[in-house]
């Protein structure tokens, strides 16, 4: 199965100059995982909760002036839509993400999440779940 098969599209972005408190906003009313920040509608990184989270509420950053850019992930990791699905979990995995970005033609055409993959092949979720989070659980 390709990831273009299961890919979501319409991914939701945030411009790189925008506020926290702008993607707080989306975040609420597209009830979405992550942002994909865009430059001159050019992928140029993600910003999830969690760095919403570490990167502005943890750091007491206002969220009227701080700007995505400020705190979001760049070393963003992409995946083709024509790459099968084994290869998105491969990525993840080596990198411990749970979302890539799919880039054609250098233009954002969807994204891939451990859940999607979830609802397409169970299976290969639970391989995932088995070489990722479990070894890293303690009680």
């Amino acid at each position: 199965m390709l990831v273009g098969e299961i890919m979501t599209k319409g991914v939701v972005s945030i411009d790189s100059n925008n506020t926290v408190l702008n993607a707080c906003l989306k975040y609420r009313d597209k009830k979405i995982g992550c942002l994909i920040v865009t430059e001159n509608e050019q992928c140029v990184g993600i910003v999830t909760e969690r760095d919403i989270i570490e990167r502005a509420v943890c750091q007491a950053r206002d969220p009227e002036k701080t700007k995505i850019k400020e705190i979001m992930s760049s070393d963003i990791k992409s995946i083709h839509p024509l790459d099968n699905i084994e290869k998105a979990i491969e990525e993840m995995n080596k990198y411990k993400i749970k979302k890539l970005p799919v880039i054609s033609d250098n233009s954002l055409v969807g994204i891939i999440t451990i859940a999607d993959i979830g609802r397409s092949k169970p299976e290969l979720t639970e391989r995932f779940m088995e070489s990722w989070v479990k070894p890293r659980w303690t009680d």
